[in-house]
């Protein structure tokens, strides 16, 4: 299973592809769109959208993995990654890839054990897990530590993976 992990947001917006094959996990692809911050909302969003959409079309990923939103520093920053996030959802869903979302406690307690764990120990935590030479960026990271915690709760609930593959 090819799992696309997406760490949201509407100035970085974080991606993480993993194979999920038996008991085993690769690592695929992972990265960030850097959406410029001067450029209005509206047309940031319509480029991550247009980003999301050629990466899936690219890759084939058989499910995808959202971080809910848990923290946001003022009501426009929420208002903002609500949106991204809204787009994410949809240019996923719109591709045909069931999606699953999970929260920040549940990623970090899939990837670290721990889920108040710092954003250095989910780094390093997902360095190690999938072999990776170089620390991913903490928008990677995130991500991938998304599509690592849909890996988890697949292969441990079945009922988690019958609803992703729907």
């Amino acid at each position: 299973m090819l799992i696309l992990g997406i760490d949201p947001g509407s100035r970085f917006c974080g991606f993480g592809l993993i194979k999920h094959e038996r008991n085993t996990l690769s690592y695929v692809d992972s990265g960030r769109f850097a959406l410029a911050p001067a450029t209005p909302l509206a047309e940031r969003l319509s480029r991550l959208h247009g980003l999301l959409t050629e990466l899936v079309h690219r890759h084939r990923p058989d499910a995808g993995a959202v971080e809910k939103i848990f923290f946001a520093k003022s009501v426009q920053s929420a208002l903002s990654l609500g949106q991204a996030r809204g787009v994410v959802l949809a240019a996923l869903s719109g591709s045909g890839i069931p999606v699953m979302e999970y929260s920040a406690l549940e990623i970090k307690k899939s990837v670290v054990g721990y889920g108040k764990a710092g954003k250095g120990q989910v780094q390093a935590m997902v360095r190690a897990l999938l072999g990776l030479r170089q620390t991913p960026l903490e928008d990677e990271a995130d991500a991938l530590a998304t599509a690592i915690c849909h890996a988890h709760s697949s292969r441990l609930n079945p009922r988690a993976q019958a609803k992703a593959l729907r």
